[in-house]
């Protein structure tokens, strides 16, 4: 999901990808950043900051994010936190109307191939 011609992760504003959270530490890779690659089945593209309802509805589809699991290294999230979602469940957030708002400079490119930069635009919380 990176461009081939250069290897660096790029967002979806075609700068140099930031980092969406060190804590809690996320990206599929651990990594702070919504890297993906071949191996990220889910996608992980979208930084969020998460809200209370958002929480309450991913828990509803089976993907419990507020239990913390030590042993997984995961603390559990809060609101407020930023963490990277997969595309496609910020997809259907957006289609339930509890679509967490999203760092554009710390999402992933490959978020394109979801959403359209316009609609993602509605829901940045770093644009000036």
């Amino acid at each position: 999901m990176q461009r081939d011609s250069d290897n660096i992760p790029r967002n979806v504003l075609g700068g140099l990808l930031q980092p969406c959270s060190e804590r809690p530490l996320t990206g599929f890779y651990r990594d702070s950043c919504c890297n993906s690659g071949n191996d990220d089945a889910g996608a992980h593209v979208v930084c969020v900051r998460v809200t209370a309802e958002f929480l309450a509805f991913s828990q509803s589809r089976g993907n419990d994010l507020s239990t913390p699991h030590p042993d997984f290294g995961f603390p559990g999230l809060k609101p407020g936190d930023c963490w990277c979602l997969c595309a496609l469940r910020w997809v259907e957030a957006l289609q339930a109307g509890v679509a967490p708002r999203l760092a554009l400079a710390a999402t992933h490119e490959a978020m394109l191939e979801y959403v359209p930069l316009a609609e993602l635009k509605k829901y940045a919380f770093d644009l000036n």
